[in-house]
């Protein structure tokens, strides 16, 4: 079926790529809501004190408890009562773990059978930030390898009106190294990293030893990989705001874009355009390291099949990511059971756990009126991180959602692709991103990683141990800021780091 790109998509294809045109019509309001929502969202000059609202990052639906370990599994302060029983019950779906099949309790039955983790809470402990194996561990549920080989002759990628969409997988490991298996089947191999340091001077004098990840697969089970296979580590990403970013107009991302660097800043953000399940259209992609799903519902989907090996009514794939060349896989046990559903996740399995990512709060801000942390603001917007990390949008008016609607938020992210260097290059093109291309990661609660992770490792692999290392990784269209942070006296980095810290 041969579907085309609808005539408002295109126009809005044509606004992004107007090169960062800052006045785009949102299709949502009026020009006096419009006018409101400019005046709101530009940039500010003044760090003398806190912006308005500037403590409430989700808007009215930021949560207001005391930090601690589960500050990103509350829901939003705004969900209406019945909206909070939708909550707990995705909240139970979350940390559900599934079994192999056949089991006793055939609600429950689905895992694998090749999987990196028994539920999402698995990956996305605390609904916080993943990292790789710690010392002494060989495996962490909550990091993986994505696998990729070049488009051949049959590109086996999704196309739409000249938007490419997906990779094309191993032929025998598929998108994705599964490191788990159910009974009876053995895992496909081992990740292995391998990290050597390289130490980088600051123009103080202060040295930063940095861990650059050498990555490969020990232990392969299924025979030997492509020999033109890429591999990409991943980390699994906070959960919190991820309905209030899927609420932010496409309009807005947009107009921050300028692939071609027409004004000459040497910022290129561009779109990641993909293809949603849900409707066969296209569409902007805003979730994932490289910006390549377009809807939290698809996201979700997604990671029930590949990560849990659990088929769902969006992407029904009982064996997960097993291939045809894995056939003592595809000859296991599935889940899925007429009585119950079409798939192993039947409705509203996958509605429920996607309200719940959708309806995650945010926490307050602190110490927003610090003077430290003002400097560090300051600090921050001077080296030109804004330029990538934009502070704050106001999310769609016609929200479905009322808590999700009409909000004044501060992701700290333009959700554009850009160019980060050798260093942070993965090789290993994903939609139109290409290997040297990420999305920019969102800020908020970056502070309490320690808190709620227990670690303060970042960036998609975790290679960075502070933030301070995971700026110095930053290089390509970023390299300008990053140089200014290394320019730095030791009290300015101080309070931009304070800055982060309170976010």
């Amino acid at each position: 079926m041969k579907i085309r790109l609808t005539l408002a998509l295109a126009a809005l294809l044509a606004c992004g790529m107007a090169m960062g045109e800052d006045g785009a019509v949102r299709s949502d309001i009026g020009a006096d809501d419009l006018a409101r929502v400019r005046a709101v969202t530009a940039p500010t000059t003044d760090f003398s004190h806190a912006e308005n609202f500037e403590t409430n990052p989700a808007g009215k639906g930021t949560t207001t408890f005391s930090a601690n370990q589960d500050s990103f599994s509350h829901f939003l302060a705004n969900l209406s009562f019945e909206q909070e029983e939708q909550f707990k019950l995705g909240n139970a779906l979350f940390r559900k773990i599934w079994v192999s099949s056949p089991s006793s309790t055939q609600a429950s039955d689905g895992l694998g059978p090749l999987f990196n983790a028994r539920g999402c809470q698995s990956c996305h402990l605390k609904d916080g930030r993943g990292h790789p194996p710690f010392a002494g561990e060989n495996e962490s549920a909550s990091m993986f390898l994505r696998l990729s080989v070049p488009p051949g002759a049959i590109d086996e990628r999704v196309a739409l009106d000249g938007v490419i969409a997906g990779e094309v997988g191993d032929p025998t490991y598929g998108t994705q190294l599964q490191t788990f298996a159910v009974p009876g089947l053995p895992a496909e191999g081992r990740m292995v990293i391998d990290y050597a340091d390289e130490p980088v001077t600051l123009d103080d004098g202060t040295i930063v030893t940095l861990r650059a990840p050498a990555y490969s697969i020990a232990d392969l089970a299924y025979g030997p990989l492509s020999p033109d296979v890429m591999l990409s580590p991943r980390t699994a990403s906070p959960m919190i705001g991820l309905g209030l970013i899927e609420q932010i107009p496409p309009e807005d991302i947009l107009a921050h874009a300028d692939p071609e660097d027409r004004d000459g800043d040497g910022i290129s953000g561009r779109p990641n355009w993909t293809i949603a399940p849900e409707t066969g259209t296209v569409m902007l992609g805003r979730f994932g390291w490289k910006a390549g799903v377009a809807t939290v519902r698809s996201q979700a989907a997604s990671a029930f099949a590949g990560d849990i090996g659990l088929s769902t009514p969006l992407v029904n794939l009982p064996y997960g990511d097993c291939t045809q060349n894995q056939p003592q896989c595809l000859a296991m046990p599935n889940g899925e059971q007429e009585r119950l559903g079409v798939s192993e996740g039947p409705d509203p399995v996958l509605d429920l756990v996607t309200f719940y990512s959708q309806t995650l709060g945010v926490p307050q801000r602190r110490d927003v009126d610090d003077p430290a942390v003002l400097a560090g603001k300051q600090a921050f917007y001077t080296a030109g991180c804004t330029a990538c990390h934009t502070p704050k949008y106001v999310t769609s008016k016609a929200a479905e959602n009322p808590a999700l609607r009409f909000q004044l938020i501060w992701p700290y992210s333009d959700f554009l692709l850009h160019d980060m260097g050798p260093g942070l290059a993965d090789h290993r093109p994903e939609g139109q991103a290409d290997g040297y291309e990420w999305r920019t990661a969102p800020l908020w609660g970056i502070g309490l990683t320690q808190t709620v992770s227990g670690h303060t490792l970042f960036l998609h692999d975790g290679r960075a141990r502070n933030l301070t290392e995971a700026i110095l990784w930053h290089g390509g269209e970023a390299q300008a800021a990053r140089d200014a942070f290394a320019a730095m006296s030791a009290e300015t980095r101080a309070n931009l780091l304070a800055f982060l810290e309170s976010l």
